[in-house]
């Protein structure tokens, strides 16, 4: 059975690289495109009203198979695989190949070398762009945006602690389908944090859990180290030591530190337990 948020297949149409593998009526190869806005939501259906599903960010690499012909585009993202609907606006051809990345939580790109200037955009973590030059304080891109060289990282940049990147996201809003400091979602910082530490990481919890690291034994699980994940159904949180979690939650609507029993057992009394405690 393929899972249909990583399998670019409908009844009608499906990606050519799956030909033999899926039935539908034709196949199509797709055409890359790059994400053009700061963050793009991807989308159950080609509706601004539909599900969330995750979010695409600018800089990223998408391969489209249709357009409804009513501004949105369905394709699979690059980065994770993650397929769905994005609006048409948000998308280009790609141009230069990116060359930075955004290590801020949030950075502005300016029109000119000057911070007074009103910002053309706000940029979040792990947006990509291409740098042409440096200017004074500035990195200059491609689009002839100024963007603080202090807020950017070459691509293969590596956080040496990829728990240290997810507490920075406290407080910021919780959004099912967000992973930017604007909005985020559990798996959504554990992707986020990860991508930034270098490790490759899928997009929702069930497929975190699946994926990454090792089970812990019941006996493993009582000591708790830094970076374990431990997950419910459909929810994750990092341990930030023996005792604490970061994780973003739908009952605080944020992304919070707090005390590891405490959330278990609040969990645990609104139905639904710890499934797996995983250790990278």
């Amino acid at each position: 059975m393929h899972d249909p948020r990583l399998t670019p297949a409908r009844d009608d149409l499906a990606a050519k690289y799956l030909e033999g593998k899926v039935t539908a009526a034709r196949f199509v190869d797709g055409e890359e495109f790059e994400v053009l806005e700061a963050v793009a939501p991807l989308r159950r259906a080609p509706s601004a009203g539909s599900e969330l599903m995750t979010q695409a960010l600018k800089g990223e690499r998408v391969t489209v198979y249709d357009r409804n012909g009513e501004g949105w585009a369905w394709g699979q993202l690059a980065t994770d695989g993650y397929v769905g609907w994005l609006p048409d606006s948000a998308l280009i051809k790609p141009a230069a190949a990116p060359t930075h990345k955004v290590t801020a939580l949030w950075t502005f790109a300016f029109p000119g070398p000057s911070i007074k200037l009103p910002p053309a955009e706000a940029l979040p973590m792990t947006a990509m762009v291409t740098v042409t030059r440096e200017e004074g304080s500035f990195a200059v891109t491609s689009e002839g945006r100024y963007v603080p060289r202090q807020h950017l990282g070459a691509l293969d940049m590596v956080a040496p602690d990829f728990v240290a990147v997810a507490e920075r996201f406290a407080g910021t809003p919780y959004l099912w389908g967000g992973k930017s400091a604007f909005g985020i979602d559990c798996s959504g910082l554990v992707q986020i944090a990860l991508t930034s530490a270098g490790t490759g990481c899928p997009r929702d919890s069930d497929m975190q859990q699946e994926g990454l690291g090792r089970e812990l034994s019941a006996a493993e699980a009582k000591h708790l180290r830094r970076g374990d994940l431990i997950f419910w159904k459909g929810h994750v949180a990092i341990a930030r030591d023996a005792s604490s979690i970061v994780h973003a939650n739908a009952h605080h609507m944020a992304t919070v530190v707090e005390n590891t029993q405490q959330a278990i057992t609040r969990i645990r009394a609104a139905g639904s337990d710890v499934v797996a405690i995983k250790r990278l």
